[in-house]
């Protein structure tokens, strides 16, 4: 209570005596500002076919997220005749090569026995080289088989891979922006068939100066902005380095971070900046304005200096550069 008391007695007997005063500083000048923007899709792409023919089920409209069924499905018709031909081909060849392989069996068991009666002088030593020529071409005709199934299960391979490219897919969980093709229609390689947007993850592309580009960098990595009145959190994507001599701006891309609301483009989006500008910054409290003729008083040597007000901003005046204030001058209150 003593030192309560004590402390009433201070202030009272002391009117200007205060605790925590703020400092009176000459500051770089400031101002804040507002980047504005709209969300878009944070990739997009066309869908397009690898092989013609005639469509006969799109899955998807605008609007729609892609799931596990392909974009479109392409007739399969002709491909379907092309692998049921080829596998009857393979299994000809497969019935081929059974039959060469029993004539190999029969011509290796005929060859020893002739080559047994010739080294018995019982048999004479052109047809022992008749039956030898007659094994090894069985031999040969082996391998020519062998290849040849091995060409047909190639191309078996190939049409199914085909096959698979009648079903033409866009990626999961993409949305679709644009649809340019109907069942029914006769469809070439490589033609925009859809567009497709990745809205998962919302960006924003910005336009922005040195300065302000600075102030983004000085914020956290996940730094708070504003969507549609709604708070959210936002981070730097990626800064493109090649200047634009038109505005005098780099492109920037923000990426929302967490966000599960709405996802889609068009969305207003803000984030409020305090950058640098030119001149200082100073206390209004620090300012003495009589007669239209502006100064502050320099604390250390109670000079009076005349300012230039440039603009104001909350308890701060802007005022123009002035080499007996440097940045750091601390001020007197008036």
């Amino acid at each position: 209570m003593k030192v309560i008391s004590l402390l009433i007695m201070l202030i009272t007997a002391f009117p200007c005596f205060s605790f925590g005063e703020k400092e009176l500083i000459v500051e770089s000048a400031r101002k804040k500002i507002t980047l504005t923007g709209y969300t878009r899709s944070k990739a997009s792409a066309f869908v397009s076919s690898e092989v013609p023919g005639k469509v006969i089920k799109v899955n998807y409209d605008v609007g729609d997220i892609v799931s596990e069924k392909p974009f479109l499905e392409i007739d399969p018709t002709f491909i379907n005749f092309q692998i049921e031909s080829t596998r009857q081909a393979l299994e000809k060849i497969k019935a081929a090569h059974k039959k060469n392989e029993s004539r190999i069996a029969y011509l290796e068991k005929e060859f020893k026995r002739i080559d047994l009666l010739h080294k018995g002088d019982r048999a004479t030593e052109v047809k022992r080289d008749a039956a030898l020529e007659e094994f090894n071409q069985a031999k040969l005709e082996r391998n020519t088989l062998k290849a040849e199934k091995e060409i047909l299960n190639i191309a078996v391979k190939e049409l199914y891979e085909r096959k698979n490219r009648h079903m033409v897919y866009a990626p999961k969980g993409w949305i679709i922006i644009s649809k340019m093709v109907e069942p029914g229609e006769i469809i070439s390689p490589n033609t925009p068939l859809a567009k497709a947007g990745d809205f998962q993850t919302l960006v924003i592309p910005l336009s922005v100066s040195g300065r302000e580009l600075d102030a983004i960098r000085a914020l956290s990595q996940d730094f708070d902005a504003s969507l549609e009145g709604r708070p959210v959190k936002a981070g730097l994507n990626w800064v493109n380095p090649e200047f634009d001599e038109k505005t005098r701006k780099l492109s920037i891309e923000l990426i929302l971070i967490d966000y599960n609301d709405e996802k889609r483009g068009g969305l207003s989006f803000s984030l409020p900046l305090e950058i640098e500008t030119q001149g200082y910054r100073v206390p209004k409290s620090a300012v003495i304005n009589r007669y239209e003729n502006p100064r502050v008083t320099i604390k250390n040597t109670g000079e009076n200096i005349n300012i230039i007000i440039l603009g104001e901003s909350d308890e701060y005046l802007i005022i123009a550069e002035n080499q007996n204030l440097p940045v750091g001058t601390e001020l007197v209150k008036p």
